[in-house]
Protein backbone atom coordinates (compact mmCIF):
# COMPACT_ATOMS: atom_id res chain seq x y z
CA UNK A 1 0.00 0.00 0.00
CA UNK A 2 1.63 3.30 -0.86
CA UNK A 3 0.68 6.47 1.21
CA UNK A 4 0.27 9.69 -0.64
CA UNK A 5 0.91 13.18 0.36
CA UNK A 6 -1.78 15.61 -0.49
CA UNK A 7 -1.13 19.01 -0.93
CA UNK A 8 -4.40 19.81 0.62
CA UNK A 9 -5.65 16.74 2.58
CA UNK A 10 -2.52 15.46 3.96
CA UNK A 11 -1.50 11.94 3.64
CA UNK A 12 -3.91 9.47 2.38
CA UNK A 13 -4.19 6.06 1.16
CA UNK A 14 -3.45 5.46 -2.15
CA UNK A 15 -7.13 3.82 -2.45
CA UNK A 16 -8.28 7.47 -2.57
CA UNK A 17 -6.77 8.59 -5.46
CA UNK A 18 -6.50 8.04 -9.42
CA UNK A 19 -2.77 7.20 -10.91
CA UNK A 20 -2.92 10.17 -13.32
CA UNK A 21 0.31 8.87 -15.24
CA UNK A 22 3.49 10.86 -16.35
CA UNK A 23 3.60 14.14 -15.61
CA UNK A 24 4.83 16.65 -17.87
CA UNK A 25 3.80 15.69 -21.22
CA UNK A 26 2.45 18.68 -23.17
CA UNK A 27 -0.91 18.24 -25.00
CA UNK A 28 0.26 18.38 -29.01
CA UNK A 29 -0.77 22.14 -29.83
CA UNK A 30 -0.90 21.81 -33.62
CA UNK A 31 -1.51 18.62 -36.05
CA UNK A 32 -0.44 15.59 -35.79
CA UNK A 33 0.39 12.30 -37.77
CA UNK A 34 -1.17 9.30 -36.78
CA UNK A 35 2.64 8.49 -35.92
CA UNK A 36 3.52 11.49 -33.30
CA UNK A 37 -0.16 11.03 -31.98
CA UNK A 38 0.42 7.01 -31.00
CA UNK A 39 3.54 8.06 -29.60
CA UNK A 40 1.64 11.33 -27.56
CA UNK A 41 -1.01 8.77 -26.56
CA UNK A 42 1.31 5.18 -25.53
CA UNK A 43 4.72 5.76 -25.10
CA UNK A 44 5.89 7.21 -21.83
CA UNK A 45 9.50 6.49 -19.85
CA UNK A 46 10.16 3.59 -17.77
CA UNK A 47 12.86 4.69 -15.78
CA UNK A 48 14.28 2.29 -12.88
CA UNK A 49 14.71 5.20 -9.98
CA UNK A 50 12.66 8.70 -9.45
CA UNK A 51 9.96 9.02 -12.09
CA UNK A 52 7.49 12.27 -11.94
CA UNK A 53 3.55 11.48 -11.81
CA UNK A 54 0.31 12.63 -11.26
CA UNK A 55 -2.56 11.98 -9.49
CA UNK A 56 -5.70 13.40 -8.62
CA UNK A 57 -7.64 12.60 -5.00
CA UNK A 58 -10.96 11.62 -6.27
CA UNK A 59 -12.05 10.71 -2.35
CA UNK A 60 -10.70 14.28 -0.82
CA UNK A 61 -10.62 17.17 -2.46
CA UNK A 62 -10.44 16.77 -5.78
CA UNK A 63 -7.43 17.80 -7.64
CA UNK A 64 -4.66 17.13 -9.00
CA UNK A 65 -0.68 17.47 -8.44
CA UNK A 66 2.66 15.73 -8.79
CA UNK A 67 4.88 13.73 -7.00
CA UNK A 68 7.89 11.73 -7.41
CA UNK A 69 7.57 8.44 -6.90
CA UNK A 70 10.53 6.03 -6.99
CA UNK A 71 9.78 2.60 -9.24
CA UNK A 72 11.61 0.54 -7.25
CA UNK A 73 10.62 1.25 -3.44
CA UNK A 74 7.90 3.07 -4.28
CA UNK A 75 8.50 6.01 -1.82
CA UNK A 76 6.91 9.07 -2.75
CA UNK A 77 8.28 12.57 -1.92
CA UNK A 78 7.17 16.03 -3.10
CA UNK A 79 7.53 16.96 -6.63
CA UNK A 80 10.19 19.54 -6.97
Amino acid sequence: MLLIDCPHCGTRDENEFHYGGQAGIAYPRTETSDEEWAAYVFLRDNPKGWFHERWFHVHGCRTWFDVERHTVTHEIRKAP
